[in-house]
This record gives structure tokens, sequence and C-alpha cells, in this order.
């Protein structure tokens, strides 16, 4: 399919086995067999690089691999200027590129080194997580975190194309499996009551890891943001209509990922800002109630978390909410937020902060 984001119109090849089309792929987008700084992290690197890099290799491109430590942790300005300088010592020049082989995390250092090197060199995303697959590899969004908040710096650069290729989650844990679920749970519930019941219904499918059935529900959820994306590439649209939606569950999400010190995984800390969602669409008298019950329904099936609670009280409570002060969304003390009127309607509400956590409080002595 195609990402339709007007002059940077790219495609997503999705499909098992698609990793051995990349060499052949790169070559006629490029029209030559140059330099590519093959940027992973420890942990895929011991298990996809070697294949990779014979592909490219196999293909005429000499191959400059550039590791870095995996994790959260480790996506910093310092991580970035560390890539950005093995592309330097690799000779990678204006007409080269930069493959992306990893989780969410490698993708946005890579793309964001590959947007800063030499005024912006292109960069091929190669996701090997369910999470990056459906969510962080297709959009353009590239960034690193810093001290005062995630994702604070960063920029567009949208790839010469993406990779998706199902069989490559054949590794991947169940608690990593279930990140990507979280996003694709996301989609659902913004844009298609059919995606969310086949993707419950497949649930034990996917734990089984039956890639028929998982490739489909893949190329759905990658769909579905590709058309969103494509609508406002730039998230520069009119609020409620453009991709500001896909911000669902990532206002409080990305807080409670925050406050936990990154032990709380992206996916786990959206599912849980999902349920944020569907309590404050409920609270706001814009969903009717039963909304939050069955994200809760849904949460437990694809084996998330929905223990939202104990993140609104205490000590965890005040971090949470120190780490909203720090939304990129906030102006003037206030936030958008994105909430439902029903699985399928998304809708943008302005909302002060005090009152967010507020109204998320006032759930717990209302459940």
């Amino acid at each position: 399919m195609h990402v339709p984001a007007e002059s940077h119109s790219y495609p997503v090849l999705i499909g098992r086995g698609t990793i051995a089309r990349l060499g052949v792929e790169l070559q006629q987008r490029l029209g030559h067999s140059g330099t590519v700084a093959l940027v992973s992290d420890s942990t895929v690197t011991r298990l996809h690089a070697a294949a990779v890099q014979a592909n490219l290799e196999a293909q005429g491109f000499t191959v400059a691999a550039i590791v870095v430590p995996a994790g959260e942790a480790h996506k910093t300005t310092g991580t970035l200027f560390d890539v950005i300088g093995g592309m330097i010592a690799s000779g990678l020049g204006r007409r080269d590129v930069v493959v992306a082989l990893g989780g969410g995390v490698v993708g946005d250092l890579a793309g964001l080194a590959a947007a800063l090197f030499m005024r912006g060199v292109p960069v091929v995303q190669c996701p090997t997580t369910l999470l990056a697959q459906v969510d962080a590899s297709v959009g353009g969004k590239v960034a690193v975190d810093v001290p005062a908040g995630k994702n604070m710096v960063g920029a567009f650069h949208f790839p010469l194309f993406v990779v998706i290729d199902p069989e490559l989650l054949v590794t991947l844990g169940d608690r990593e499996l279930a990140q990507g679920l979280a996003e694709m749970l996301k989609h659902a519930l913004l844009f298609s009551a059919d995606h969310l019941q086949a993707l419950l219904s497949a649930a034990p499918a996917i734990y089984a890891r039956n890639f028929d059935i998982i490739t489909p529900l893949v190329a759905t959820s990658v769909g579905l943001k590709a058309a969103c994306v494509g609508r406002d590439p730039w998230e520069t649209g009119e609020a409620g209509k453009g991709r500001v939606l896909l911000n669902l569950g990532h206002t409080v999400g990305h807080a409670i990922e925050a406050a936990s010190g990154f032990q709380v995984a992206h996916g786990e800390a959206v599912a849980l800002g999902l349920r944020a969602a569907a309590r404050i669409s409920e609270l706001k008298g814009l969903a009717e109630p039963g909304l939050e019950a069955l994200v809760v329904d849904a949460l437990t099936c694809l084996r998330l978390p929905t223990g939202l609670d104990e993140w609104l009280v205490g000590e965890r409570g005040v971090a949470v909410e120190r780490a909203l002060q720090s939304d990129k969304k906030r102006a003037a003390g206030s936030v958008s937020y994105v909430a439902l009127a029903g699985v399928g309607e998304p809708s943008v509400l302005s909302l002060a902060l005090r009152d967010l956590i507020g109204l998320l409080r006032q759930g717990i002595v209302a459940g």
C-alpha cells in the first residue's frame, strides 16, 4: 500500500518474507548500489542483522553496521550523535541511505539521524516488532527523548519505503507482542468496529504466532493509520480530523511511561491510556456508560494491563501529574485530549491539566 503524504508519498510493503526483497527494492528505488548505514540495536543485531546485511551485499551495497544499545533509556541525544558519528566514519554520502532495522527506538534514532545528516538522507524503515510495524514505522515522525519529556526533539522525515515482514515477529516474547496489540486496539477504537472484532477474535491465534492470521490484521491496522496520516501528514489539520487523533491513549500513557522511569513499556502505558480515554469520555458525557468496561474487556482479551487507578494516587499519582506538565500538546495549562463518543467516533477535547487528572481520580470513586 501507499501512504499518501503530499510530495512525500511512499510505499509500505507488507507480507511474509518481504525482508528478503529489501536489497532489490532498494537498488530499484535508488537506481544504484552505494553505501547503506544499517542501524540496529544489540538485540536485533544478534537475531536478524547478518541475514539483512548479506541480502544488501548480494545487491552490491557496501554495508556499514551501526549498533546501538537496546531499550528506550538509550533513545537519547547522546546515542543519536553516536549514530551520526558512525555515518560519518563510514563515508556515507548524500546519495546513500540509512536502513533502520529494529523496533520503535531504532526507527526513531535512525530516522532522526537520517533527517539531520547532511541536511537529510533517505531512510528505509524495517520494523522488527509488532509495535513498530503497525505504528512507529508508518508516519514519518522521528525523535529522541530528553529529560524534560518523551520525543521532545524530533522531525518529520518520511521514509523512502517501509518493509513489514510479520515473520520477524517469531522472535518476540508475549510481552513484546502485546505492545503492538495496544496500538492495533487504538486504531480499531478510533476507526473501525470491524477491525476491533477481528482483532479480539484472533487474539489466541496471534499469540500462537499464526502468521496467516497476523499478516492481514497488520495490513488492516497499517492501512487505518496510513489513511489518517495521508489526510494530515504534517499534523497541522483541523482538530478532530487530522493525525492528532492517533494520540488516543498517549497523553496519559506517556505520563505513566515517564513516571515509571520507562519500566512500564510503551504499549502497556498506551493500554492504560486507552482506559483513561474511555473514562474521560464517559465522565464528560461524550460517550454512553459502558465504554470503559468495553475497553477493559478488550485489554484483558489482548493480555494487556488494566490497572489504571494505581497510577492516579499516592507518589505515582504525583509523578504522573508532573509528567503531564511536559506533554507536547499542552497550551496555557490545557491539553488537546483525544476522546471517543464510541468505537469509530473519535473527538478532541480541550482539557485543563488539573481537570484531566481530577476526572480520572473521580472515576476511581465512581468505580
